[in-house]
């Protein structure tokens, strides 16, 4: 069978396997090109240089809202009433496996909001403003494969279980490269505890290291070192930086094969620019008192992930590409109804905020906006020592998410799970149909946009996967 097309360039080492698979090309063109190369010399474009996508597409960007631990699907925007009506009966889903099962009732209230008619549970009061509410897609057809937490985080974000394979967000700088070169590309924000498996979620994998995430500290310095050390102006980092470069130019020569010190240059260079441009976009003092307001920085239950919301906004206006921000806490084995309506009230107007602020600034028709865990939830719990257990286990078969604005379908619901929510019977798709489609959506094939490693050429989907066009506007 004959490989799928590399659409990007292959920056691998040259080893044996790829000087053969280069062998295509003709005589003719390594000739003319040698000619050309002796009169002009093409400057050499920056590792997250700009590309264009396959074909038009209206999403440029990407900012994703991970909701670490698996929020409850019936306990946030897909409201089963049958389940209601049984709470605290006994389990008929599992009852030959484990007798000591009952269903477990959502503790809150549902409501259609806006003029779309849009589920949500009672505790989403902003998110509920028709202005936000019709703007989102609410997808309820996506399934898992794993119920554990890190293989679950790692499959949703790199498309494997493993989690050794690049990121959704690497891939997409990969694909379509970076607006600001004084940035990162991709850019991650954590609360502060990291996510279970940690910065695998955000690796770059095999593709260069230029991809991989820049994860800003919650605490502190957004970024060690960001300001330059009080005994060393510009001039002279700008030197150091430069002998450093001249004596790394004369090893690579020697050692070509040695990729990675080329990123390790990039890094320098992109470290010194990060020092002009960043305190100026992470300074959220400069917004005015409204946007504070209306992202929640003035309430401390929403103070936290309102920032990182603002400065996603902030970064993205600014050029980056794919930002990704992480929501811990979403584990309700127990004690459902506290944890999650707490965990809800900290994302609710941040994440209302947010949405209004890209619509208000024209930033949204251009700006894929994802919600998402890493799976559902069950119906079910167990007894413990003869006690209710008010909350819910891990469910790969059932989950919902949002998604608005990039030409994503306006006002919708689109899926559906069965009436307890044990399982999608409608729009069923695994999660590389959704990472197939997300990238469709960017203007990125996922069969073209691969990368040759370890003998064969690679993709997000692993091995290819069909558009969701019900998601689609």
């Amino acid at each position: 069978m004959k490989p799928p097309i590399c659409s990007r360039p292959i920056s691998t080492p040259m080893s044996r396997r790829n000087f053969l698979c280069g062998l295509g090309a003709s005589i003719g063109s390594i000739a003319m090109t040698d000619l050309f190369a002796a009169d002009y010399v093409l400057p050499k474009p920056g590792p997250l240089a700009p590309k264009d996508q396959m074909f038009p597409s209206k999403a440029k960007r990407v900012i994703m809202l991970f909701m670490e631990g698996g929020p409850g699907h019936m306990d946030t925007f897909d409201p089963k009433p049958e389940l209601q009506r049984l709470h605290k009966s006994e389990s008929s889903l599992t009852k030959e496996s484990d007798p000591f099962k009952f269903f477990v009732g959502s503790p809150f209230q549902s409501r259609k909001v806006g003029q779309s008619g849009i589920e949500m549970s009672d505790q989403w009061k902003y998110l509920a403003d028709p202005e936000v509410a019709d703007e989102l897609c609410n997808y309820r057809g996506c399934q898992a494969e794993s119920v554990n937490h890190p293989e679950a985080l790692f499959h949703m974000n790199t498309g494997s279980r493993l989690g050794a394979d690049p990121s959704f967000g690497a891939w997409t700088t990969y694909g379509l490269g970076s607006v600001n070169q004084n940035l990162p590309g991709y850019v991650v924000m954590t609360e502060l505890a990291m996510p279970q498996g940690g910065s695998r979620n955000w690796s770059n994998g095999f593709l260069p290291a230029h991809h991989q995430g820049t994860r800003l500290r919650s605490a502190g310095s957004p970024i060690l070192d960001l300001k330059s050390q009080p005994n060393k102006v510009r001039g002279h980092q700008r030197r150091t930086i430069d002998e450093l470069a001249f004596l790394n130019d004369i090893h690579a020569k020697k050692h070509p094969e040695h990729a990675d010190l080329d990123a390790r240059m990039e890094s320098y260079e992109l470290a010194y620019r990060m020092q002009m441009e960043v305190p100026e976009i992470i300074d959220l003092s400069r917004e005015p008192e409204y946007i504070r307001e209306m992202y929640g920085l003035e309430d401390k239950e929403t103070e936290a992930f309102g920032c990182q919301c603002l400065m996603g906004r902030r970064l993205l206006e600014q050029g980056v590409r794919f930002v990704q921000i992480f929501s811990g806490g979403w584990d309700s084995h127990d004690y459902l109804e506290e944890g999650h309506s707490s965990r809800i009230r900290s994302v609710d107007k941040p994440m209302a905020g947010l949405i209004k602020d890209l619509k208000q600034r024209g930033m949204l028709e251009d700006t894929l906006v994802i919600w998402t865990g890493e799976f559902g939830r069950t119906a079910d719990n167990n007894k413990r020592g003869g006690v209710f257990s008010l909350g819910r286990d891990h469910n790969p078969n059932a989950m919902t998410m949002l998604l608005a604005g990039g030409g994503v379908k306006k006002g919708a619901i689109v899926g559906a799970t069965d009436e307890l929510g044990n399982s999608a019977v409608d729009v069923v798709h695994p999660i590389r149909d959704l990472h197939v489609t997300l990238l469709h959506l960017l203007g990125l094939d996922d069969n073209k946009l691969t990368y040759f490693h370890a003998g064969r050429y690679k993709q997000l989907s692993q091995f290819g996967g069909q558009v969701v066009t019900e998601l689609l506007a």
